[in-house]
């Protein structure tokens, strides 16, 4: 970084550079300080704390003058530096360069840091006696993950990624444009011939990916603390105090979460065009595991907390979360997905570093473990059957399973690079994973309803069936009214989860009952436990039943290979200014806008009463796309959002800028005004379809008639009567055959309103078929469009079962809190 280049500013990366070493260094100063602090048994003696807490201060400090200096170098667009260049560009808003912030490797491992580093503040203000075991766990994480910044070599191997290497270090700019740069001066000059850079993917920009991954990394950053807590009490052999600390801080890291997930869900809905809010992506998958382990940990852990059973499990439950966590960012940040995930990061040479992540903080709980098993307060006694805190951890395994399936299938390319194997990933990995999580979705809902009916230790039976006969009752009435009205009868699985889901929200719903007789203890559980059930049942009902409203009858898009890509069938095309039926909407294409480098178009929907002709509902949807040279079109939908159902609609193919006015081009033939005909070969009742509607084949006619059809005797004229359906009208013609002595001749038709012109060229007796040319008029003069819409019905239930679910872990949140504060 001591040559000059022309036009270069290197100050900035030298001082983001010094704030990243002085991180790393403070990180690891802070670990060592808090371990002797820890080890050190003089109470009155706090040196070691104190050295810990100044480096952790310095570490926290660092990390957002890194923060601070690399958002200033994207938002300026100092392109001499390789993650400027590679994640930013000018045309760029500002909440996008947010985006590229994060966009990168070293963007989000910073805001991993960033986190960790504020919730090690929090901790050491509020964690008390148990402050230097826990940030001694807490800054060894983050030397780990400053480490994973520094980007410096050490014995010829190079350590972390840093996200001030510059441009010309990064990449061989001769390579880039060997002609420019083979020039001394130009290559001296090169920031001359580099004006902008990459920009964010197409995929990212929109306003979620500026909250959504924030929100995710706080998630797993908060993962640390309950994996802090209980290494800190194996460590000192707090064995039963560490539970009410963790309690809130699980809460904590399942509730934020689960909402980072559940955002990304969002955007997946909102940006993407797969037609849906979870594709079971290994990336979606690997930020799903820790959070279901984690459920399983909070409901076991406040079963060992009422019963002083359970122990083990629950504290490997909340163990393995975080390791969970780790493996999740091994996964994404490693490349071993390759091509599996379509989110997922390349290799930036840190496969080794991260397995040493992965080992270490697996290593630390499995040797505490084994050196403290004799002393571990586990209890041999069997649980009740009717018990509360049997049927948590019955709960708990379900959950467990259901992740050991999902890893399984996740990990499949991490089985292939370290076995040598060859195993393939599911095919339609949504179809798959569906499969197999359903019935553990049914278990956990059940449990989550019938454990309400239970207490702690022992349950009379009589009462327990009492109360859970009435409920089943109701939620099997119910149930019989939910699929019947969501359209979800015919299938077992579905009428099964359903059926468990309202059993789960009745049972919840009757805790709250009780809440107003002064039984308010489990409002927050029964809260979250009914979100939770919303949530599953709204995307049940939305995946099950959601359909395709574009519905194509001709199955036709004159769009060159679209079949490849798309189901004509389930698309449509649309001309400027050319309203076309779609169901009860008619929708038209009445404008595009092209803010580079994206083109919004604007698709008018109307709803219009068929008696007297007036409009019952009228607006408009913007979805978007962009044409990108690596990744193609990147449609961006646009959804009206009903309280029942959501139409969600996004484009499936569009002109490029240079051809807007042609759909295919083809070449003339000698037929003025048409294109290139299709030749076909077709016998009675065959159908072809065309742009213009779907042509049926009807039987020969052999006494046609033509007012230019002059017949003598052993002429032989045929007649082809064909029917040609758009849209449910029909328009009917006759093209004809005619033999005459040695000669033949056709006689042509033409259908003016559809641009069609048909000819009957040949009969081909040995195939009992005859020739039949198509021509269609070329659309040059048309602006045109192909779009999708999809019906999601009921998916307001997944979102407002998020929201429940959120609120229910909040009021856990403040119960738990307030327990320490009273104890």
């Amino acid at each position: 970084m001591d040559i000059q280049f022309t036009g270069e500013t290197l100050l900035p990366g030298k001082v983001g550079q010094f704030f990243i070493v002085l991180a790393f260094a403070a990180s690891l100063l802070s670990t060592i300080a808090y371990f002797f602090a820890t080890k050190n048994k003089d109470e009155s003696d706090r040196s070691w704390q104190k050295i810990g807490r100044i480096s952790f201060y310095i570490n926290g400090i660092s990390i957002v003058g890194v923060g601070v200096t690399l958002f200033y170098l994207i938002l300026n667009h100092f392109n001499e530096y390789y993650y400027v260049y590679s994640h930013s560009s000018t045309a760029l808003p500002v909440y996008y360069i947010v985006s590229a912030f994060w966009e990168g490797q070293e963007g989000s491992f910073w805001l991993w840091a960033f986190w960790q580093a504020l919730l090690g503040l929090i901790l050491i203000w509020r964690a008390k006696s148990w402050e230097n075991g826990v940030l001694t766990i807490v800054a060894l994480s983050q030397v780990f993950l400053t480490s994973m910044l520094l980007g410096v070599e050490i014995f010829g191997e190079r350590i972390g990624s840093s996200p001030f290497i510059l441009l010309r270090e990064a990449v061989d700019l001769k390579d880039m444009a060997p002609v420019v740069f083979a020039d001394a001066e130009n290559y001296k000059n090169y920031l001359k011939f580099i004006t902008d850079g990459r920009g964010l993917n197409p995929l990212l920009q929109n306003y979620w990916m500026v909250i959504h991954p924030p929100t995710l990394f706080l998630g797993f950053a908060s993962m640390i603390v309950p994996f802090a807590y209980v290494i800190t009490a194996l460590w000192q052999k707090r064995y039963k105090e560490w539970v009410k600390p963790v309690l809130p801080w699980a809460l904590f890291a399942v509730m934020v979460l689960g909402t980072g997930i559940i955002m990304g869900s969002f955007w997946a809905y909102e940006a993407l065009n797969f037609g849906g809010f979870w594709a079971w992506d290994p990336v979606e998958n690997a930020s799903l595991i820790p959070w279901l382990t984690l459920i399983g940990a909070v409901h076991v852990v406040i079963a060992f907390k009422n019963t002083g059973h359970a122990f083990f499990t629950s504290i490997v439950l909340v163990l393995i979360s975080f390791v969970l966590v780790l493996y999740a960012s091994f996964l994404t940040r490693s490349g071993i997905l390759g091509e599996t995930s379509v989110h997922s990061f390349t290799d930036l040479g840190m496969f080794g570093h991260l397995v040493l992540y992965n080992v270490v903080f697996l290593a630390i709980p499995v040797v505490l473990i084994v050196l403290r098993w004799k002393e571990l307060p586990i209890t041999n006694k069997d649980e009740e059957t009717y018990s509360r805190e049997f049927w948590l951890f019955i709960g708990a395994l379900v959950v467990t399973v259901a992740c050991i399936q999902v890893i399984f299938s996740t990990s499949v390319p991490v089985f292939n690079k370290a076995f040598g194997t060859n195993f393939a990933p599911p095919i339609d990995a949504i179809k798959y994973y569906n499969q197999w999580q359903a019935p553990f979705a049914i278990l956990i809902t059940l449990i989550s309803g019938f454990s309400q009916f239970l207490k702690y230790k022992r349950t009379d039976s009589r009462k327990f069936y009492s109360s859970l006969i009435a409920t089943l009752v109701v939620a099997l009435l119910v149930t019989a009214g939910f699929v019947y009205l969501t359209d979800v009868y015919h299938n077992l699985i579905y009428i099964l989860l359903s059926f468990s889901c309202m059993f789960a929200i009745l049972s919840n719903a009757r805790i709250l009952s009780q809440a107003f007789g002064g039984k308010s203890k489990l409002i927050g559980a029964a809260v979250a436990h009914i979100g939770f059930a919303l949530l599953l049942v709204g995307a049940l009902v939305a995946a099950a039943t959601s359909k395709p409203v574009s519905l194509n009858a001709t199955n036709f898009i004159p769009v060159k290979d679209f079949e490849k890509v798309e189901k004509p069938g389930e698309n449509m095309v649309l001309y400027k200014n050319e309203p076309k039926k779609m169901g009860r909407f008619t929708v038209t294409y009445t404008n595009d806008t092209t803010i580079a480098p994206n083109t919004f178009y604007t698709l008018n929907f109307k709803v219009i009463d068929e008696e007297s002709g007036k409009i019952k509902e009228d607006f408009d949807l913007n979805p978007h796309v962009q044409s990108n040279p690596k990744m193609g079109l990147i449609a961006s939908p646009d959804t009206k959002h009903y309280l029942t159902f959501d139409i969600y609609t996004h484009i499936t193919s569009a002109p490029e800028a240079k051809d807007a006015h042609d759909i295919e081009s083809e070449a003339k033939s000698d037929e003025e005004n048409y294109k290139k005909p299709r030749v076909v070969n077709v016998s009675t009742g065959d159908t072809l379809h065309t742009s213009s509607g779907i042509i049926t084949v009807k039987d020969l006619n052999f006494k046609p008639t033509a007012k230019s059809l002059a017949l003598a005797e052993g002429d032989l004229a045929v007649g082809l009567p064909l029917e040609i359906n758009l849209n449910g009208k029909i328009y009917k013609t006759e093209p004809i055959f005619l033999v005459k002595g040695n000669n033949t001749f056709d006689f042509a038709r033409n259908i003016d309103d559809l641009g069609l012109r048909v000819r009957f060229t040949k009969i081909l007796p040995d195939q009992k078929k005859v020739e039949l040319q198509v021509f269609e008029k070329p659309q040059q003069a048309k602006d045109w469009v192909v779009f999708k819409s999809i019906e999601f019905p009921y998916i307001n239930l997944y979102w407002v079962g998020l929201v429940v679910m959120v609120i229910g872990f909040l009021i856990s949140i403040f119960r738990r809190q307030k327990e320490i504060k009273s104890a």
